[in-house]
């Protein structure tokens, strides 16, 4: 690629220079008058009415004042597309083709209508009545093609870019409107572009470099995450710039923080500030969001993110952007990412973020929703008792705090209030409803959400998609899958391979995966090689998914790597799992799984000198192990329980009663699966330690107070921040023939329906 580039620009006779672009007033003109010209012989009553809002009285006019000349008909377009007034625009449109027909001959007038459909999102129209003019200029194309790059239909965009070269020489607007389109599977389309812009002597426009930066910054080309050969393109087109404005710093920013390297991004901010270039409030939230991806070591990562913060938070002071919401929001999620208490960074907030309106809230509630999502569902019902008017994005946002929840009671309350406030038909809402339910356990109600949505759009089939997926509905997925009407995205095949995966379809996981570049057009990244190492892991055919890895375009995460781990613990093949564990172990050197998987898989063989060797390096490493929570909701509280449950204060009655539980279960047939518990602790204390995982701590709880609140239903649900193990999972299906109840378990990777004595991944996870 880079030969080709070098070659097109070998080729290239003048360098010509455009001038500056002129303002939006003169886009649409014809003729040489200036943009003062052009405001002078606006009438000036709606001149004055529009500028102060009064659009519709700006509009009524037209109906009583019929010598209206073209440029107030123009001005009245523009500002119907620039309020997405689509309604007054078409009432407008129809009242004057009809009134005078000889008008719609005028390219300038039309240039506007055009403008006006494009950014209302009415693009069939505008391609109607462009397909009607019979003139058409460069600004005719250039609007068309700004319009369909607007909503990212790329096919579309690049379609009428090259019926342009055949008419027109394309302006940096039309060049920079099409790189825009072009997202992460595009790329082709993006080469070609740049290869005109290279042929036009275009390239060096500060513009079109900017959007080539943008454009190859967000398409990886197939090559993974990263820095890859496109992120390299997008640097060389940075440097070659003779210009730069603090955009094509942005965007180089940016660039480096969407793929991963934010100690890139942090070093071109340093080098920008050191150099005495100026920044904006978009430059600190690319800086913001790039912090917690700077490659330090685990030992000292809060200290240097700590250092980072201090350092950027004197910046946003001295700069005055402090008090941007934005950037402060940002900042707050910074602090609270590295572990700085919740009420430290909510007073940051309060302090620093000037008037509180929705948009200031919703931006906190964000921060929150992912880090302490009850404080965020808090701050929600703070907003609706101080009766501020909430709008969709804070109802979405606070949705996604619900997905962290044990049941579904937070979002149900909030799903009332978002009927209350009549968003029940937004598809952004509805998108965020189908992501709570799945993930809080009620796949009923997710269900529902998406067969009673009007219009979904990607998202709404993804989320769905990844609800099975958790679920363990595979076979529904691929239904669902076959039903889509949108092009699917690199997200679509995740969850249907995920799907597979859970459910042991090998075959229709396979055939989803080959089809991604061969039906859709879609590279497979890691997290699709992740599924099919997975997927062929679980089944047995660990040497098919060590083959699928060495064939990888791209080196193996730590994800990869835990996968083939985890299916040699599962299948015994101890000697490739201590290869999976040290590639683990150079990738995520902190985490203790590869110790716990290689203990484990040594004490089932019978080698426990090997298992005492893995332990003593796991403690020389200052590796701690993970402590195993869960949670359960009881009367509108939700209880915490670690192993053994030493910090609950009805731990002794929540012992014995387990003990009389677990004595109930043996003679249904439980014996403890004491493999599960080998990697740390003593064989005669096994069976002590097995009965006394916090899931069951959680379950026994859950059955001891159900008297106190019958209303609670015939479901019990349980959330875990590990893996269920063996034992805790044949326990819960005896325990939910026993009590005639729906045992729901989300843990870290799925969740397990038990109910009947079977559970719904049919023993296969």
């Amino acid at each position: 690629m880079n030969i080709c580039l070098k070659h097109l620009r070998s080729k290239k006779l003048v360098h010509y220079v455009f001038p500056k672009p002129c303002m939006l007033q003169n886009l649409y003109c014809t003729s040489p008058t200036q943009p003062q010209t052009i405001a002078r012989n606006i009438n000036p009553l709606i001149h004055t009415l529009s500028l102060q809002g009064n659009l519709e009285e700006a509009l009524s006019l037209v109906y009583t004042h019929p010598s209206l000349s073209l440029q107030d008909y123009a001005f009245l377009f523009h500002a119907c597309a620039q309020k997405k007034w689509i309604h007054q625009g078409m009432a407008l449109h129809h009242y004057i083709f009809n009134k005078h027909p000889a008008i719609q001959n005028d390219v300038f007038l039309t240039n506007n209508l055009l403008n006006m459909y494009c950014k209302c999102g009415y693009l069939d129209y505008a391609h109607h009545l462009f397909d009607e003019m019979p003139r058409r200029n460069f600004v005719s194309w250039t609007v068309l093609i700004s319009g369909y790059a607007q909503f990212g239909l790329i096919r579309e965009c690049f379609a009428f870019f090259s019926g342009m070269l055949a008419c027109f020489r394309p302006n940096e607007f039309a060049f920079a409107s099409v790189l825009s389109a072009c997202e992460e599977r595009d790329v082709e389309y993006g080469l070609q572009v740049h290869a005109v812009a290279l042929k036009f002597s275009l390239d060096f426009n500060v513009y079109v470099a900017n959007a080539l930066i943008t454009m190859y910054s967000k398409c990886s080309g197939g090559f993974g995450g990263g820095y890859d050969q496109t992120l390299d393109d997008a640097w060389n087109v940075f440097k070659s710039m003779e210009y730069r404005n603090l955009i094509s710093w942005n965007s180089m920013i940016s660039g480096f923080q969407f793929r991963g390297l934010g100690d890139k991004a942090i070093g071109l901010f340093a080098y920008m500030y050191c150099n005495g270039v100026g920044f904006n409030s978009a430059t600190l939230l690319g800086v913001f969001s790039s912090l917690n991806q700077c490659s330090s070591t685990l030992d000292d990562v809060n200290n240097t993110h700590l250092r980072n913060c201090f350092q950027l938070h004197c910046l946003t002071i001295k700069s005055g952007l402090i008090s941007e919401v934005e950037v402060v929001t940002a900042l707050v999620k910074s602090y609270a990412n590295i572990g700085s208490r919740i009420s430290d960074c909510y007073k940051l907030f309060l302090d620093t973020s000037g008037q509180h309106d929705v948009v200031s809230w919703t931006a906190i509630i964000s921060v929150f929703a992912e880090c302490d999502p009850e404080q965020a569902f808090l701050l929600l019902c703070q907003l609706h008792r101080e009766n501020i008017v909430l709008d969709r994005h804070t109802f979405s946002i606070a949705l996604k705090a619900c997905a962290y929840f044990v049941t579904e009671q937070n979002a149900t309350a909030v799903h009332s209030q978002v009927i209350k406030h009549g968003f029940q038909d937004d598809t952004v809402v509805s998108n965020a409803l189908i992501h709570a339910y799945g993930r809080s356990g009620s796949l009923a109600l997710c269900e529902r959400v998406f067969d009673e949505m009007g219009r979904r759009d990607l998202v709404s089939w993804n989320s769905m998609l990844k609800s099975y997926a958790m679920h363990g509905r595979a076979k529904d997925a691929v239904e669902l899958f076959k039903r889509m009407d949108v092009q699917p995205d690199s997200a679509t095949f995740v969850a249907l391979l995920a799907a597979c995966s859970h459910a042991g379809l090998i075959e229709e996981g396979v055939e989803i995966f080959n089809s991604m570049i061969e039906s859709h057009g879609i590279s497979p990244q890691l997290d699709h090689y992740a599924c099919m190492v997975d997927l062929y892991g679980r089944a047995g055919k660990i040497f098919e998914a060590e083959e699928l890895i060495h064939k990888m375009p791209m080196k193996p995460d730590s994800v990869i790597w835990s996968s083939l781990l985890g299916s040699c613990r599962k299948h015994g093949e101890a000697g490739l799992a201590k290869l999976a564990a040290d590639k683990f172990k150079e990738l995520d050197p902190k985490n203790s799984l590869a110790y716990i998987q290689m203990s484990n898989i040594y004490s089932s063989g019978g080698s426990f000198i090997e298992a005492g060797l893995m332990r003593k390096e796991m403690r020389d490493s200052k590796v701690r192990k993970r402590p195993g929570l869960s949670w359960v909701e009881v009367g509108k509280q939700v209880h915490e329980f670690t192993s053994g449950g030493q910090h609950h204060p009805k731990r002794a009655a929540i012992l014995s009663r387990l003990e009389t539980l677990i004595g109930q279960l043996k003679e249904m047939g439980y014996a403890p699966e004491i493999s599960s518990a080998l990697h740390d602790i003593e064989v005669e204390h096994i069976e002590d330690q097995l009965f006394h995982h916090s899931e069951k701590m959680a379950l026994v709880f859950a059955i001891m107070n159900e008297a106190n609140f019958p209303g609670a239903g015939n479901v019990i649900k349980i959330m875990k921040n590990i893996r269920i193990c063996v034992d805790c999972h044949n326990f819960m299906k005896l325990a939910s023939n026993l009590f005639h109840k729906e045992i729901v378990v989300r843990d870290s990777n799925r969740f397990h329906h038990f109910k009947c004595g079977t559970c719904s991944c049919n023993d296969y996870w």
